[in-house]
């Protein structure tokens, strides 16, 4: 009896039953589900670095372009509206309220820049200052310019320059 009852056990302990085997389904898909979640959001979420990186290439585009004319000395006002051409500008302050609506505008052409249709520039603000760097200045011979430029996504890239003297 003792080698039936052997035996008895022997087929008792192979395999697995329906209840283990289930139980093993549902934590591997609950696992499965997890991973393919998280590798959602990083495949989603990738291109935001070059996104933002272009919105920053933008907004220093024009900062450059702005600090590269003529600082007037007088009240800044800006004489550019949305979608301005900007190729007869001559004074950093006329860039004052600037901002583009359908897309980054070509600074000879004015045409839309291909493949920047869906950034605009929401504002451009210069501003009179005092003192740089702590160091009174001569009035109206500083001015600190801010760019904003909103990305595609609708974050907003904003940076910040100075231009003083002639």
């Amino acid at each position: 009896m003792s080698a039936m009852s052997n035996k008895a056990a022997t087929m008792r302990q192979r395999g697995v039953s329906l209840v283990e085997l289930i139980l093993f389904i549902v934590i591997v898909s609950a696992a499965m589900a997890g991973i393919l979640l998280v590798m959602n959001q990083v495949t989603g979420h990738s291109a935001d670095p070059l996104v933002r990186k272009q919105a920053m290439a933008v907004a220093e585009s024009m900062l450059e372009e702005i600090q590269l004319q003529d600082l007037s000395g007088a009240a800044c006002v800006g004489t550019l509206g949305a979608d301005a051409p900007r190729s007869a500008v001559t004074a950093v302050c006329d860039y004052d309220g600037y901002s583009t609506t359908a897309g980054i505008r070509d600074f000879s052409t004015n045409a839309l820049v291909p493949g920047l249709e869906n950034y605009d520039i929401t504002a451009v603000a210069v501003t009179q200052v005092a003192s740089l760097g702590g160091t009174a200045i001569t009035p109206g011979s500083g001015v600190q310019i801010t760019v904003t430029v909103a990305a595609p996504s609708g974050d907003a890239t904003v940076v910040t320059g100075y231009r003083a003297g002639n």
